[in-house]
């Protein structure tokens, strides 16, 4: 029978990534966050491990404990949390015992393929040991930030919104200063001062050239007068 809401957490004892056995009762007196996954180290279990491993400092803040849960070996476990700096332990369930009592072992399907294996599931269980929250099929964004908003913490997207509303006010001052540049530099007039020049020296070229002109002329009547 599936577990629902308020249904008390089955207990269970299972040997984590050092081989030394942990019991889920040893965590009574606070919140636990028990999550299943499929496999160490691939794709989407490893992003979901570094979420709740970069969220560690909030999480205990609020009063929980993650745990994580895989049928791999406690040897690969070790491997797994070594590689990324996890800071939570990861448990064993070779026997996949635990998975069937929390209804997370499953038929799947993939390339026309069925086989059993984990659904990718999150149980929120209380200080008196009962069931506070269930998440199905996980989708790993933003998974993290879910399980914070029911422990009654602030999620990280909440942050990041309050410092997006704070920004446009900050860009107005440097757009006013480059306004106020761009003015100063529209009074210079260096075009007028080249018609300037310009003009002075078209006299110049017309008397030349006027000059040119008389030159063979004057010549002309010289060697007529001759």
């Amino acid at each position: 029978m599936a577990l629902s809401i308020g249904d008390q957490a089955p207990d269970f004892t299972l040997p984590d990534e050092n081989g030394n056995l942990v019991s889920l009762s040893s965590f009574r007196g606070g919140k636990t966050v028990l999550y299943f996954y499929p496999k160490d180290d691939t794709p989407g279990c490893t992003t979901e491990a570094c979420d709740f491993r970069d969220a560690q400092s909030g999480i205990r803040a609020l009063s929980a404990q993650v745990i994580g849960v895989s049928k791999d070996s406690a040897a690969s476990h070790k491997k797994f949390k070594m590689k990324y700096g996890l800071n939570f332990p990861l448990l064993s369930d070779e026997s996949q015992n635990v998975c069937e009592k929390y209804g997370v072992w499953v038929e799947k399907s993939m390339y026309g393929r069925n086989y059993m294996g984990i659904e990718r599931a999150t149980f929120l269980i209380g200080a008196d040991g009962r069931i506070e929250n269930i998440w199905r099929k996980v989708s790993v964004p933003n998974h993290v930030a879910e399980i914070i908003a029911a422990l009654g913490g602030k999620t990280p997207q909440a942050a990041n919104s309050n410092k997006k509303a704070k920004a446009p006010a900050m860009k107005k001052k440097p757009a006013a200063k480059t306004k106020a540049k761009t003015k100063i530099k529209s009074k210079t007039k260096p075009k007028a001062k080249t018609k300037a020049k310009t003009k002075s020296k078209k006299p110049v070229r017309n008397i030349a050239r006027k000059k040119a002109v008389k030159h063979p002329a004057a010549r002309k009547g010289r060697k007529k007068s001759r």
